[in-house]
């Protein structure tokens, strides 16, 4: 069993008695602690069974308990997912709010505090695949041009960051989060590196190849910022000299897409997809590909297998002779 957390203080929920409440704050520092899950999806599974546990206690007309809970029947379940998509929730929120639902069950059966059986009678929802849009290469190339920006009414030195920033993101197949999470101490010098240590999901981290080019902007970029850099400091600051928001360069690139003629699904996120397509259209290993991207599964990685299926498709009806 999960030793409880000392000094804990309950979560305050109108909708359940404060037993119930106690657990779901135990659950979720024992989520965060041992399974370090992001504050991100913490959020999520505690927004989730706050709204499970306002709809029971609406749908029976009394206060959640432990008890009751335990006691859960899969019609109350699908009542509550039938609520939820009634509110035009997509299948990936759905699948998320069970597998949360699911994740606290389990908790309160190791604890010793009753078994929710019906959770695992309730199939996950289905959801379709959406297969990533990449921008294409001579495009992704431009977004780490500074000259592209030099109409802009901006510091010539928010150009140079803006470029190396993008330039990483489609060099090394960054997640925005882990570009703006590094450390000046991270990034080498051109010529005295080529590789980078990353921090992603899960604060698990992996190592990153990184292209001289790239290192090249970044250098420039340095060379230029005018608010001192310490080596433990982040290497990508905003015009005020802190941590650099990941919508300041969500703002970049819609700007940029729209000079470029790109499409809306051309944002930061897409020059990562764009980074492992064109590395597996190149002949790349699916294996590397998913180290590279720091993917837990290799299913995650296998989507990009479906974009390059597309391509070949779409140079077959172009290309071959018909009769």
């Amino acid at each position: 069993m999960t030793k409880p957390v000392p000094s804990l203080q309950p979560i305050e929920l109108d909708c359940a008695d404060p037993t119930l409440a106690l657990e779901m704050t135990r659950w979720l520092s024992h989520l965060r602690a041992e399974r370090r899950l992001s504050p991100k999806t913490l959020e999520a599974y505690a927004r989730d069974l706050r709204q499970c546990l306002i709809f029971l206690s609406g749908h029976w007309g009394r206060k959640v308990t432990l008890k009751g809970f335990a006691a859960l029947e899969a019609s109350d379940i699908r009542a509550f997912m039938a609520m939820r998509r009634a509110d035009d929730i997509g299948g990936r929120s759905l699948m998320r709010a069970l597998a949360g639902l699911r994740s606290f069950g389990r908790f309160l059966e190791r604890e010793g505090k009753g078994k929710v059986g019906a959770l695992s009678a309730i199939r996950a929802p289905k959801i379709g695949k959406s297969l990533p849009k990449p921008i294409q290469m001579a495009a992704a190339k431009r977004f780490a041009d500074a000259d592209e920006r030099a109409g802009e009414d901006r510091d010539p030195w928010i150009w140079a960051r803006d470029a190396a920033v993008m330039a990483l993101l489609y060099g090394s197949g960054l997640r925005i989060s882990e570009a703006l999470g590094l450390k000046k101490r991270d990034v080498p010098r051109p010529g005295e590196g080529d590789v980078i240590i990353v921090t992603g999901k899960g604060n698990k981290t992996r190592m990153v190849p990184v292209l001289q080019n790239v290192l090249a902007l970044i250098a420039d970029y340095t060379a230029v910022c005018p608010h001192p850099l310490t080596p433990e400091g982040p290497i990508f600051v905003g015009a005020r000299g802190g941590p650099l928001s990941p919508r300041i360069i969500q703002l970049t690139m819609e700007r940029l897409r729209g000079a470029l003629g790109l499409p809306d699904s051309a944002t930061p996120h897409a020059l990562r997809h764009s980074f492992a397509t064109h590395l597996l259209s190149r002949g790349g290993d699916l294996r590397a590909i998913q180290e590279l991207l720091g993917h837990a599964s290799l299913s995650t990685t296998q989507i990009y297998t479906g974009i390059d299926s597309e391509r070949l498709l779409e140079v077959y009806k172009t290309a071959h002779p018909r009769a």
